[in-house]
């Protein structure tokens, strides 16, 4: 039963996955903390989750705990992680009363003693239907509105919003706005009233317009490494590295210095030791390359590995081929990785600059 329906509290939907709801819950926290106290989180759904204690806990929930450290229990914080057999079981025998519960116990544990909550939501308002725990049904169980992010533009974004809207109408939750996320900063000025426009016709404001900034969409060389299930040999200290271009070795060690940007990708076979010698001998702290991905499932001699293993610079292994390596990091989605400052900087910063923060707060606490 839902004990807590004083405390404020906004769940952050999207009109699709990765369309931002966790930049924008990142930095909304931070905004809110500066106007609050305390800030409690939940994310009663999650799709992606780690192993914590032994419990599986969503990622996000993971990265909120770990940058602002709210003092909540991570269960609470995180009450569904849904496994890979979890829809199957919940159609054979589940029993929607009882997930409702476990969030709605879980949003009063997380929301003790705070001034404000942030709710994130997974994927669009559909999400969770399945299983009955739709962003939209878990929106109403836990009488909070919403807000919506959606991706910059004015056709195909605002049909997305009006689809998202009518379900969350559907199940009584009011929408106070929207955040259109990753809109080039040349094309703000000009979508601004349009957008307005285009919404004024959904009955909802626009809240802002976060500008796309690449440096959200660099790699580190951990993600990397995740992403290609490879394994670090050496300079595995250096993982945090983010990455700016990758490049594929195909010519001799004599010409290869001129890939070495700073904060770049070597892409190269794992035999060639002359190749990993020419990285080791040219790395210099004024153009400090990012890493390198040996393919083929080679590894170099260990007397190599061990010189590998004496400098900074992180090398992953993988039994890909080149080509599939770098068509998978162009292809990857980058996350908010825990402690990646520079980044989790920037997104407070471009949350609070161009959403109306006030506007939100305000919302919240109205009847």
């Amino acid at each position: 039963m839902l004990e807590n329906c004083i405390t404020p509290r906004i769940f952050i939907a999207a009109t699709r996955q990765n369309d931002g709801k966790t930049t924008t819950s990142l930095g909304l926290v931070a905004a809110l903390r500066k106007r609050f106290g305390k800030v409690g989180y939940i994310k009663p759904v999650g799709q992606r989750y780690v192993e914590v204690s032994g419990r599986k806990i969503d990622e996000d929930t993971v990265l909120i705990n770990e940058t602002y450290n709210p003092g909540l229990p991570l269960e609470a914080m995180s009450p569904i992680a849904v496994e890979p057999n979890f829809t199957r079981d919940y159609l054979d025998h589940g029993d929607a009363a009882e997930l409702r519960a476990r969030v709605e116990g879980a949003f009063n544990r997380a929301a003790w003693e705070q001034q404000f909550v942030v709710i994130e939501g997974s994927g669009h308002a559909g999400v969770g239907s399945v299983f009955d725990m739709s962003n939209a049904h878990v929106a109403s169980a836990l009488r909070s509105k919403a807000i919506i992010v959606s991706r910059g533009g004015v056709g195909r974004p605002i049909d997305e919003i009006a689809l998202n809207l009518a379900l969350f109408e559907k199940h009584g939750v009011p929408v106070v706005g929207v955040v259109l996320n990753k809109v080039l900063p040349a094309r703000i000025a000009e979508l601004r009233p349009y957008a307005e426009k285009g919404l004024a016709k959904l009955g909802v404001p626009l809240l802002g317009i976060v500008p796309f900034n690449g440096e959200l969409r660099k790699p580190t060389v951990n993600q990397i490494c995740q992403e290609l299930g490879g394994k670090f040999i050496a300079g595995e200290k250096g993982k945090r590295r983010r990455v700016n271009k990758i490049h594929i070795v195909t010519m001799t060690s004599k010409h290869v210095e001129m890939l070495f940007d700073p904060n770049s990708l070597i892409i190269v076979a794992g035999d060639r030791e002359d190749i990993v010698l020419a990285v080791l001998g040219a790395n210099q702290e004024s153009r400090q390359i990012a890493g390198v991905v040996l393919t083929h499932g080679m590894e170099p001699q260990p007397d190599i590995i061990r010189i590998m293993q004496a400098h900074h610079v992180p090398f992953i292994t993988t039994t890909q081929e080149a080509y599939d390596v770098a068509t998978k990091i162009n292809r990857m989605t980058v996350k908010t990785e825990p402690g990646d400052c520079e980044k989790i900087t920037l997104i407070q910063r471009l949350i609070e600059e161009h959403v109306d923060i006030d506007a939100i707060i305000n919302a919240a606490w109205m009847g």
